[in-house]
């Protein structure tokens, strides 16, 4: 060999060194490595199709999967807001003895539902006795003076007594009637009746009585106390009607009108909702919470809502628009995510959705489902189920 050729071989020996060096200064290689026999696979999201769950028709008859075709909808926009119960303060009354008195019975309970003119409690007054003596004696001068008007009339007209004489009994009359009104004007002030209720009572006994049907909701009625006007002893409210006592943001009060519908919901009715009307909104602005204070009244039948619940109220704008609605009970959680399925070649999809508002109707969707897809509005948490479990299956 000579000495070109050799030196020729040498030189590529050395550059192919070089290149394998270079080689050797870059990135590693991956390098394989055997995976476990039951690694679990990654997750897939509720929006990635994969296959269609096929369900047989018997088995989806027996787990009550329904479909049905979604279409837009208009519906109503609704301003949710946190409120308590109260009682309407226009049929409200706090009940007290226009005079003082000694508590001599306390007919009412608290809680007890009581009639217009019941009576709740008995008082005994100096002051009621007095004026009732007054009365009785003013009646009975009256009816003297009206006996000596008729009998001075009749013998006036036979010209038996002059005119002087009928002329002072027409006077006496008319005193006696004047006082007769004074002292009956007395009683209705002092807001007791002429009489005593039940034979056999004093007649500085009287009743303290209920102004209209409703329920004893304050009693302070102590037997053998004294009574005194400026102390309350019961307080009965009508509660076929109550008040939702609410407050409003400033950005939602060009939303909301006098007149509105309102739908209220209580924990203790869980799916359950009672209608009402908006019949106040004030005219001023807490300054420390930017809030407005508005009412909404409800009629309230058998009673049961009750004072100081808290509710939610949803009050209906004016604002109308187009949505897809779905049962609520439709969407179910998928990793996390809003999830309803969808019908598709022959199968049921699990397809993301973002739900928007919630009504009585159901689950408007602000995205994820298009107009005339067939979605599943039954059985949604079945189908859950089974797709669960055929990821569980594909792990293993």
């Amino acid at each position: 060999m000579s000495y070109s050729i050799f030196n020729r071989r040498f030189l590529l020996w050395l550059a192919a060194a070089a290149t394998m060096n270079l080689a050797g200064c870059g990135e590693t290689a991956p390098v394989a490595t055997q995976s476990p026999a039951r690694a679990t696979p990654a997750p897939r999201s509720a929006d990635e199709a994969g296959a269609p769950l096929k369900v047989p028709a018997e088995e989806a008859a027996t787990a009550g999967i329904k479909v049905a075709v979604i279409r837009p909808q208009e519906i109503r926009e609704r301003i949710s807001v946190t409120a308590t119960i109260q009682a309407n303060q226009d049929r409200l009354a706090r009940i007290a003895p226009r005079v003082a008195g000694k508590i001599v019975a306390v007919g009412a309970k608290l809680g007890d539902r009581v009639r217009t003119g019941q009576s709740l409690a008995q008082l005994d007054s100096i002051e009621v006795g007095a004026a009732r003596s007054s009365y009785a004696q003013a009646r009975s001068d009256l009816d003297l003076a009206r006996a000596n008007l008729a009998r001075a009339e009749k013998l006036f007209a036979d010209q038996i007594i002059p005119q002087k004489d009928y002329l002072r009994s027409r006077a006496e009359f008319q005193k006696a009637e004047a006082i007769s009104r004074a002292a009956d004007e007395k009683l209705r002030i002092l807001g007791v009746a002429a009489h005593a209720h039940r034979a056999g009572d004093s007649a500085s006994v009287f009743s303290v009585t209920a102004p209209f049907p409703g329920t004893v909701t304050a009693k302070d009625a102590v037997l053998g106390e004294l009574a005194r006007p400026d102390k309350p002893l019961f307080t009965v409210a009508d509660l076929s009607t109550v008040w939702i006592e609410t407050n409003l943001f400033e950005k939602d009060l060009s939303s909301v009108r006098l007149g509105a519908e309102a739908l209220i919901t209580v924990a203790a009715y869980p799916g359950e909702s009672f209608q009402g009307k908006v019949t106040y909104i004030s005219s001023t602005m807490d300054k420390e919470t930017r809030t407005i204070r508005a009412r909404i009244e409800v009629p309230n039948f058998e009673e049961r809502l009750r004072l100081e619940m808290f509710a939610t109220a949803e009050i209906l704008t004016p604002e109308i628009r187009s949505a897809m609605l779905v049962p609520s009970d439709a969407i179910v959680l998928i990793q996390g995510q809003p999830t309803v399925f969808v019908e598709a070649e022959g199968g049921y999809l699990p397809r993301a959705v973002e739900p928007g508002q919630t009504l009585r109707s159901g689950t408007a969707l602000k995205a994820g489902v298009n107009p005339g897809e067939r979605v599943v509005v039954g059985g949604a948490y079945a189908l859950k189920a089974r797709l669960l479990k055929s990821q569980i299956g594909d792990a293993h």
